[in-house]
């Protein structure tokens, strides 16, 4: 599939699979949560533009890479979303985040943006967008489309798990955005959950199951 990286490490394996485990508690699941994260993180960002910078060593002068402008932002999407947050600014800990939060109308079935703060300078970083399910694809698509009205730079979305349903639907309104998750499942069910998948990831986050 076009603009799809599917992260099948060992660690990221292993710790999927506490996840979805029904019996794993809030805590353990928390904190998995945040790791995956923060192990995906490493492959997001691989083309991050870097500079040559000189160094001094103990021993002698050198030339080194750094990141070039350190322009980064993390958008989770409501709720589920913070439990990534933390794990990637382990990584990256210059990002800044932003908020973005989305609840389904009703009577058109469409999302609505409910809650939309960024860093003042949005629209000269580049953004990743995190949310730990890609289901139906209608809320990420809809967050993909309101963050292009913030910057004009690169924008990837970071699930952990996705269903096809929902990678189609991105690769179909936004082919021009990365997808990155650790695994695709089978399918979703007549109610939009995921298929094995892991429940419903912001009850399992904050324990509100």
């Amino acid at each position: 599939m076009n603009n799809l990286t599917v992260m099948d490490h060992p660690l990221i394996q292993h710790k999927l699979s506490i996840m979805r485990n029904k019996d794993t508690g809030v805590k353990q699941f928390r904190e998995t949560v945040g790791e995956v994260a923060m192990l995906m993180t490493y492959e997001a960002t691989r083309d991050l533009p870097v500079i040559d910078v000189e160094v001094e060593t103990p021993v002698a002068k050198t030339v080194c890479k750094e990141l070039a402008g350190k322009k980064l932002a993390i958008v989770p999407i409501l709720r589920a979303g913070l439990g990534m947050v933390d794990g990637v600014l382990q990584i990256v800990p210059s990002a800044k985040v932003g908020h973005i939060g989305l609840y389904r109308d009703p009577e058109t079935l469409e999302p609505v943006e409910y809650y939309c703060k960024m860093p003042s300078d949005i629209e000269d970083r580049e953004v990743i967008i995190v949310d730990p399910m890609l289901a139906t694809g209608g809320s990420s698509s809809a967050a993909i489309g309101f963050m292009k009205g913030y910057t004009k730079r690169s924008i990837k979305l970071m699930c952990i798990i996705a269903a096809p349903e929902g990678i189609a639907r991105i690769q179909r309104d936004h082919p021009d955005v990365h997808i990155f998750c650790a695994a695709v499942d089978e399918k979703l069910n007549d109610h939009g959950y995921i298929i094995p998948g892991l429940g419903d990831a912001g009850d399992r986050i904050f324990g509100t199951k």
